[in-house]
């Protein structure tokens, strides 16, 4: 979701400023919502600012980079482990407890596939 403009953020700190009207109504006349006019007063108020926040990046990735090496080269060696074999080894060698869903997260990342092996031989006969 897009944050507002400044220029409607400075437009319904004017009208809140001008006095004689409630909250609800400035709201009405700018299509916002009530608690965003009163979040953007007590912003006003704490920072003297109404800019918008910067945007939030989410959590820290719980694998850094010497560890997603590490089990690059895990998957390198053994193609064929499992997530808890995995979560087991990478516990083993001192990195992080992660669950099988943060390793699977970050098997992904590094796009690696589990190709599953043909049991059958294919036919001698070419498909026409």
């Amino acid at each position: 979701m897009k944050a507002y403009s400044t220029d409607l953020r400075e437009r319904v700190v004017a009208a809140c400023q001008q006095g004689g009207r409630t909250i609800g109504e400035v709201a009405a006349q700018f299509s916002v919502s009530d608690s965003f006019v009163r979040k953007l007063r007590r912003r006003q108020r704490t920072s003297g600012s109404v800019a918008a926040l910067p945007p939030h990046s989410g959590p820290a990735p719980v694998l850094n980079a010497a560890a997603q090496a590490q089990l690059s080269a895990c998957l390198r060696q053994e193609p064929d482990v499992t997530l808890t074999e995995l979560c087991i080894w990478l516990a083993a060698i001192g990195g992080p407890a992660v669950s099988q869903t943060t390793l699977w997260r970050a098997v992904q990342a590094l796009d690696w596939r589990r190709k599953k092996r043909v049991s059958t031989l294919p036919s001698a006969t070419p498909n026409a």
